[in-house]
């Protein structure tokens, strides 16, 4: 669908929230239909190079107890997840440069063996580096543009540059990646003119998956104090990311479930069809503190299950790659 920015501005601002979510509900279900797919999420190392003002992972948080795991132990996770049935594998760390090429393709070779598709989401690496992973098996990348207001990304993301993530997004789409990206809701500062601006971003990009979840306020960075975002704002943004873009995916974020006890399924009634249950390790699980309240345990599939059938929906059997419509 196409929206103009004055329309997007007038959906996250003035239409009323449940017209727009069952709106987008509808796109959702006529597009992608009612299955939901299931990613085992492994945050695998919580040390990061980067001081991102927002995040509870920042390199100058000094009271977080840092960790990393061993090929083995991401492949003992990996190896519960596809007991469970699980088709889709999501690593996820900070910027950690100890997981270097070498290091990186041999887990990504490792896993590939339980033949499962595979999400790697380690921020910024050099266009050889998502070529040597891409060519060990790795189906699709997660890099969040988190805003396209360059003033704003640059405030917040201290000695990072906007037009290198945006180079890292347009290297791994030519590399032929399943190019996930997103944004963060909420922000100090963003205005509902940049989130319209965002959308449109994304959009033009055409990414084949979109994050979208609030700014939660962490207590041990330097925006504390800060007010955080807002579920209705979050879900609106995530509404329309459906309308504009129809049939790619789009999680439910952990951080919905953060503001409200049933945020994760207000956003698969407003449009969302992924859900990314933690499968990391259980010792280490607490230690990937990104925001407060994040979901730190594992829901049974089966309780999932019956939750999701509470609302027409059901589990995935297919590894979830976007099915791009036909127009």
């Amino acid at each position: 669908m196409n929206l103009s920015k004055e329309e997007i501005i007038h959906l996250l601002t003035k239409e009323d929230g449940n017209s727009l979510f069952e709106k987008a509900n509808k796109v959702r279900e006529e597009s992608v239909g009612n299955s939901v797919h299931l990613r085992a999420l492994i945050e695998f190392s919580n040390i990061c190079k980067n001081n991102c003002l927002y995040c509870g992972l920042r390199k100058d948080n000094l009271e977080i107890k840092r960790y990393r795991l061993t090929k083995d132990d991401i492949l003992n996770d990996v190896k519960k997840a596809v007991d469970l049935g699980f088709k889709t594998i999501v690593l996820q760390s900070g910027e950690d440069m100890y997981f270097n090429q070498k290091r990186i393709c041999e887990i990504i070779e490792a896993i590939k063996k339980y033949d499962v598709a595979l999400t790697l989401s380690i921020g910024e690496r050099t266009y050889q580096e998502y070529k040597a992973f891409k060519n060990a098996g790795a189906d699709r990348y997660l890099i969040r543009i988190e805003t396209t207001n360059k003033d704003l990304y640059h405030s917040l993301d201290p000695d990072m540059s906007w037009d290198n993530r945006y180079k890292c997004l347009l290297n791994l789409r030519e590399l032929g990646y399943e190019l996930g990206s997103g944004i963060m809701v909420g922000l100090p500062n963003q205005t509902i003119e940049s989130i319209a601006d965002d959308l449109l971003f994304l959009k033009h990009i055409n990414v084949d998956m979109a994050g979208i979840g609030p700014f939660i306020p962490h207590p041990k960075t330097p925006l504390a104090n800060k007010k955080g975002g807002t579920l209705d704002l979050s879900l609106r943004t995530m509404a329309i990311m459906r309308l504009l873009l129809e049939d790619i995916n789009i999680p439910a974020t952990t951080a919905m479930e953060a503001l409200h006890p049933e945020g994760q399924i207000k956003a698969l009634e407003s449009g969302a069809n992924v859900i990314m249950p933690n499968m990391t390790n259980h010792g280490y699980r607490k230690l990937y503190d990104l925001y407060p309240n994040k979901e730190n345990t594992i829901k049974p599939l089966d309780l999932l299950s019956q939750k999701l059938q509470s609302i027409n929906r059901t589990i995935s059997k297919d590894y979830g790659f976007r099915k791009k419509l036909i127009y």
